[in-house]
């Protein structure tokens, strides 16, 4: 589990983050959504401990980061894996060989005990046969598979998606949402996902922060949103004819009327 407590942050005398807190629970997918400017990235980066708030609490399981020294600091980030929202992969590396890298930088594990992991995970991802195969060859679903796998494979026991479905197509998308959570499941990780895809955050939003200019507009569940009656929470989620006309038919089937 994730608390942040009463967090700010401000850059220039400008407030990004204004008394923010939520907790980010274990073994959900935790969404952070908002418009461009809300403030997602800078949260999230106070959260990994690459911008450190002016003010408030970030906990990782009871431990505050922000008043962490160097060293165990270093100890914590060991325990979080990233999903970039560009991949990441190094384009002269083997799938196989990109899945190994974080191995190599902070385990004593033998090489046959690298390649064992990193098969286990790619298994995991469905990837069973692109282990020789470089980036360049593969398509972006497979690349984002394959960030997954990476970011799991130093057994973390959390995890950041940063637009995890950026630049796919929505039935390869779907696939990488239902990965993202099974995954989170069967490992039992803090998950925290920023997104804009309205379709993620109604299949896996298990819980949402809703940021507004900065400030925590609405938290809840996909299922609270459908009843929600946040005015600005509703534009943003249902700002097209056929997402309203999605709630309104998701409303129905909740009251049984369908």
């Amino acid at each position: 589990m994730i608390e942040l407590s009463n967090i700010s942050k401000s850059f220039q005398g400008r407030n990004i983050l204004d008394d923010i807190s939520a907790i980010m629970e274990t073994g959900k997918c935790n969404l952070i959504i908002g418009a461009s400017g809300s403030g997602k990235t800078v949260l999230t980066k106070c959260i990994v401990g690459l911008f450190k708030p002016e003010k408030g609490v970030i906990s990782y399981d009871g431990a505050d980061m922000v008043s962490m020294d160097v060293k165990e600091r270093k100890l914590l980030r060991q325990k979080i894996g990233m999903l970039f929202q560009g991949n990441a992969l190094f384009d002269s590396m083997t799938v196989l060989e990109n899945i190994i890298f974080p191995l190599d930088m902070f385990t004593n594990l033998t090489l046959g005990e690298k390649r064992k992991k990193a098969s286990e995970v790619l298994d995991r991802v469905n990837l069973q046969d692109a282990h020789k195969r470089f980036p360049a060859e593969i398509s972006g679903g497979m690349k984002k598979r394959v960030g997954i796998a990476r970011s799991i494979v130093l057994n973390p026991q959390y995890l950041f998606c940063d637009e995890p479905n950026s630049g796919l197509d929505p039935q390869t998308s779907l696939v990488i949402d239902k990965l993202i959570k099974e995954i989170t499941v069967e490992y039992n990780i803090t998950t925290i996902v920023v997104t804009h895809d309205m379709n993620s955050v109604m299949e896996i939003g298990d819980h949402i922060v809703y940021l507004h200019q900065g400030k925590k507009q609405w938290e809840g569940t996909n299922k609270d949103i459908i009843f929600s009656k946040d005015e600005l929470l509703n534009q943003f989620i249902f700002a097209s004819e056929f997402l309203q006309d999605a709630k309104q038919m998701r409303m129905m089937e909740a009251e049984g009327k369908v």
